[in-house]
C-alpha cells in the first residue's frame, strides 16, 4: 500500500477528536451510526487532554498541594521547603495523559469508532481530503466540525517551538522554572498558569488592559482571589499594555505602557494569554455552504447545523463559552440529530470554573448580565466565615451568593469564591436547570460540617431563616 491512496466512505465524519468530536462520534455510535474521526492527534482527547484541561488541573493540584503545605503550619503540622523534580512532575503529567488517552482510545474501539490520524480539508459538502494519513480522501453522508481552538499571539509575535515567549501549550510543557515570568492577560489562563508557576517558585507578573482582573467575573468573587494573587504574584499592573516584546537567547525585553512607573522590563519567560481563536482556517469550509463570522467562528442554530444541511459544528469552533463540557453538550446534541431524533442545546446554565486557589465557580446569570438585562434580582450572599467546615479547613475568605428572581423566585444564578466549588456549582446548576425555587435549595437538607451548607443558608436568607446570619424574610 502506499501512503494516501485509500478513500473510504461513512455515515458520520468527525473532524476533531476532543471532547466535543469525541462526544458527537461516541453518540452517534451509540445510536448505530457508522462512524470515523479525523484529528492529527493520533488518539482521542484533542487540546483539552493533550495541551490544555488536563494538564493544567495537574499541574493545579500540585500547586494545591504545596499551598496546603505551607499554610498547614498555622494549624500545627509543618513541612519542610518543596523539593521539586520537574522531570518526576512531567512524568506524572505524562501518566496522566497517557492513561485517560488509552481509555478514550479503548471506548472507541469497543464502539467501532474508527479514528484516523490526519488533517482533514473539505473539497466540497460530502468529501474531505485528508493529509498526513494513509486515507486520501473520506466521502461522508454528514460531517461534524470539532476542531477546537488555538491561542492567539501577541500582534506581531508569532509562537515559536521552544521558545521563550509562550502559549498556553508552551508554559504547560513546563521547559523550566523560570526566575521571572510575565503574563499578558488577567484571565483565568493566565492566572490559572501563574498559580501554578508562582507555586513552583517563579516570580510571576501579570498584565492586564483592563482596570480589573477576570472581566465578567462578579467582583464579589474575583476579590478574595485577587487578595490572594497580591500576596503570591511578584506584581499585577492593572491598565497597563505590553507595547514592546524582544525575545534573545536568555530572556524577553519588554515595554510596558500604562499604569506603571517604570516602562523597560526583561523577563526570563512570557506568557501571552490574551484569548483563543477558531481553528477554523484552512479547514476548506469556503469549498462547502457553511458560513462564519468575522471571527472565524462557525455560524449554527440550536441543532448545531450550519448553513450546510450535511454539516453540523460543535465546541470553541462554532464560539460562546469555550468550555469542554459545552462542547461535549453540543457534541451529543448533533449526532443526535444526525440520527433523527429531537434534540437541541438548550440549556440554562452552563457551568464554569477557574481552579485557582481559591477556585471560582459560577452558572447562569451573572449581576453584570442582570442589569443588562433590566432583570429585577434580589442577591443572597452567605459569607464563608459562618460556615463550621469552612473554618476547618483554613478557607473562611469563601463567599457564596445566589441570585434570585424577584417575580418568580426562581433561582437565576450562582455564584462561588472558596475552595472545593468545582463540585459546589453542579447543585447551582442543577437547581437552575430544574427551575428550582430559593425555597426549594432553602428546604434541602444540606450535610453538617460541609461546604454545601453554604448555598443551603444562603438560598435560607431569601426567606429570612439562615440560622448563622441574622436576616429579615423576604417581601
Amino acid at each position: 500500500m502506499v501512503m494516501g491512496e485509500l478513500e473510504q466512505q461513512t455515515e458520520l465524519l468527525v473532524i476533531g477528536n476532543g471532547p466535543g468530536g469525541y462526544a458527537a462520534a461516541f453518540r452517534a455510535a451509540d445510536l448505530g451510526l457508522d462512524v470515523t474521526m479525523v484529528d492529527p492527534f493520533p488518539r482521542p482527547g484533542g487540546v483539552c487532554l493533550f495541551t490544555g484541561c488536563i494538564p493544567s488541573k495537574t499541574l493545579l493540584f500540585l500547586a494545591e498541594l504545596i499551598h496546603d503545605a505551607a499554610r498547614s503550619g498555622d494549624m500545627g503540622v509543618s513541612f519542610g521547603i518543596p523539593r521539586i523534580d520537574l522531570d518526576a512532575v512531567r512524568r506524572w503529567k505524562a501518566k496522566v495523559i497517557r492513561s485517560m488517552s488509552s481509555g478514550l482510545l479503548s471506548l472507541s474501539k469497543q464502539r467501532s469508532v474508527q479514528v484516523l490520524k490526519g488533517r482533514a480539508i473539505f473539497e466540497d459538502s460530502k468529501t474531505v481530503r485528508l493529509e498526513d494519513s494513509e486515507v486520501r480522501r473520506i466521502r461522508f453522508k454528514h460531517a461534524v466540525v470539532a476542531v477546537g481552538s488555538e491561542p492567539i499571539p501577541y500582534p506581531g509575535v508569532p509562537f515559536k517551538a521552544g521558545g521563550r515567549i509562550m502559549s498556553s501549550t508552551g508554559a504547560l510543557a513546563l521547559a523550566d522554572i523560570p526566575k521571572s515570568l510575565l503574563i499578558i492577560g488577567g484571565g483565568y489562563v493566565g492566572l490559572e498558569l501563574g498559580t501554578v508557576y508562582s507555586a513552583l517558585g517563579s516570580k510571576v507578573t501579570v498584565v492586564e488592559l483592563a482596570d480589573i482582573l477576570l472581566p465578567g467575573v462578579d467582583r464579589d468573587l474575583v476579590e478574595p482571589l485577587k487578595r490572594r494573587l497580591d500576596t503570591i504574584f511578584e506584581g499585577i499592573r492593572l491598565k497597563t499594555k505590553v507595547v514592546g516584546l524582544k525575545e534573545d537567547d536568555e530572556g524577553v525585553d519588554v515595554v510596558l505602557e500604562g499604569d506603571v512607573e517604570k516602562t523597560d522590563h526583561r523577563f526570563d519567560r512570557v506568557l501571552v494569554a490574551i484569548g483563543r481563536k477558531p481553528s477554523t482556517e484552512g479547514l476548506g469550509l469556503e469549498e462547502t455552504q457553511v458560513k462564519t463570522d468575522n471571527k472565524g467562528f462557525i455560524i449554527i442554530d440550536d441543532q448545531q447545523r450550519t448553513a450546510d444541511p450535511l454539516i453540523f459544528a460543535v465546541g470553541d469552533a462554532v464560539g460562546g463559552m469555550m468550555l469542554a463540557h459545552k462542547a461535549s453538550r453540543e457534541g451529543k446534541v448533533a449526532a443526535e440529530v444526525i440520527a433523527g431524533q429531537p434534540s437541541a442545546f438548550d440549556v440554562r446554565a452552563i457551568p464554569a470554573i477557574i481552579y485557582t486557589d481559591p477556585q471560582i465557580a459560577w452558572c447562569g446569570l451573572t449581576e453584570e448580565q442582570a442589569r443588562e438585562k433590566n432583570i429585577e434580582i434580589k442577591i443572597l450572599r452567605f459569607p464563608w466565615k459562618f460556615s463550621g467546615r469552612a473554618h476547618t479547613m483554613g478557607a473562611a475568605e469563601g463567599l457564596t451568593k445566589i441570585l434570585v428572581n424577584r417575580d418568580t423566585g426562581r433561582i437565576a444564578g450562582v455564584g462561588i469564591v472558596g475552595r472545593e466549588t468545582e463540585g459546589l456549582i453542579s447543585e447551582g446548576s442543577f437547581a437552575i436547570e430544574m427551575g428550582a425555587l430559593a425555597e426549594d435549595m432553602a428546604l434541602s437538607i444540606h450535610p453538617h460540617p460541609t461546604l454545601s451548607e453554604t448555598e443551603g443558608e444562603a438560598a435560607e436568607l431569601y426567606l429570612g431563616s439562615s440560622t448563622h446570619i441574622m436576616s429579615k424574610k423576604s417581601v
